[in-house]
């Protein structure tokens, strides 16, 4: 695709999100929590290009809270009664078998599956309000994570293959990772979380 064909397309996507306002900004970030083939970086990317880095993340950033929570709450409303109704006794033990193993995961470690810019945040919001983590380590965890993830998504952007092939983008994802969890240890201690 040649360049001018992009710059094209992403200046009419700018401006059509900055003729929305903030409220479209918003709206296509939250909608990706329930629909996970909208592509969360490139509403990012726009969001930052439309409103500037520091208002754009923001937007981002409440947005995906907000749509990760509901989503989780959602799951985790239906978890009891809707595993049971659905699903065979043999399939639901091991359903259950491997949510428990997720209810033990730590806070620091929830944190760092939420930082990865390519992990599932909609899966993830299935598997946390199924095993029932407590709102509370969702919720920090998601606020904490979240920042990284956008943070990757605003600015640097790449592709998995991309991202696995360039050691700056290692180098980068590396560094975000370990001050993710070195402040997901420090929110962990103040707050009580693990």
């Amino acid at each position: 695709m040649p360049l001018e064909v992009v710059e094209t397309f992403v200046h009419v996507c700018t401006e059509f999100i900055s003729d929305g306002g903030f409220f479209f900004g918003f709206l296509l970030v939250l909608l990706e929590s329930f629909l996970p083939i909208l592509p969360l970086g490139v509403f990012v990317a726009l969001n930052v290009n439309a409103f500037g880095p520091i208002l754009g993340l923001f937007i981002s950033w409440v947005a995906t809270c907000l749509g990760c929570f509901i989503s989780y709450l959602f799951f985790s409303y239906l978890s009891s009664n809707w595993l049971h109704k659905i699903l065979s006794n043999r399939v639901l033990k091991k359903v259950e078998k491997a949510i428990s193993k997720f209810q033990k995961i730590s806070f620091s470690n929830l944190v760092l599956v939420i930082v990865l810019p390519f992990t599932p945040a909609f899966l993830v919001n299935i598997v946390c309000g199924i095993a029932r983590v407590g709102r509370k380590k969702f919720l920090f965890s998601i606020f904490i994570g979240k920042v990284f993830m956008l943070i990757f998504w605003g600015f640097v952007g790449k592709s998995f293959i991309d991202s696995m092939t360039d050691i700056n983008t290692i180098i980068i994802l590396s560094f975000m990772l370990i001050v993710a969890y070195v402040v997901s240890k420090v929110v962990a201690k103040s707050v009580n979380l693990d």
